[in-house]
C-alpha cells in the first residue's frame, strides 16, 4: 500500500486533513488536562470544533474518533467538576 503524497493534495483537503489529525490530538490532551475541568472542557471543546471542520476530509474516520475522544474528554471534565465542587 503506497502511502499517500500530501503535498499534492489540495490545500484545503490538506488543512481538513490537518484538522482532523489534531482532533484527534486534543482529544487525547484533553483527557489529560479533564483534573482541571476548566482546561479539560476548553481543550475538549476545541477538538470538537476541529473534528468538526475535520468532517470535510477525505479521511472522515479521523475526524470522527476525535469528535468521540473529545466528547469523552467533555465528559470526564463535568463529572471530575461536579466531584470537586460537590464533596463536603
Amino acid at each position: 500500500m503506497q502511502e499517500p503524497d500530501y503535498n499534492s493534495l489540495d490545500p484545503e483537503e490538506r488543512t481538513n486533513k490537518f484538522m482532523a489529525l489534531f482532533s484527534i490530538a486534543l482529544g487525547i490532551i484533553s483527557l489529560c488536562a479533564a483534573m482541571i475541568p476548566i482546561c479539560g472542557g476548553a481543550i475538549s471543546l476545541a477538538g470538537i470544533g476541529l473534528g468538526l471542520l475535520g468532517l470535510r476530509s477525505e479521511n472522515r474516520n479521523m475526524a470522527m474518533i476525535g469528535i468521540a475522544v473529545s466528547i469523552f474528554g467533555v465528559l470526564i471534565s463535568i463529572v471530575y467538576a461536579v466531584m470537586l465542587f460537590t464533596r463536603p
